[in-house]
């Protein structure tokens, strides 16, 4: 998907205690979404944080 040019190519998803996904977003660079990631997975929450490639995700 583009938006303005951009490829937003890779996604974070959010897993919680019950294996549950959702999708927190999408980044142009693997390096962006793995900096969202981190830093989400930082707050003391139990759920985990992945990045995935889009075309490889069940979106």
């Amino acid at each position: 998907m583009t938006d303005g040019g951009a490829v937003l190519s890779w996604l974070v998803i959010r897993q919680d205690e019950g294996g549950n996904r959702y999708r927190v977003g999408r980044y142009a660079t693997r390096a962006e979404a793995e900096r969202v990631a981190d830093r989400l997975g930082t707050r003391g929450h139990q759920q985990l944080y992945v990045v995935e490639k889009a075309d490889r995700a069940a979106t």
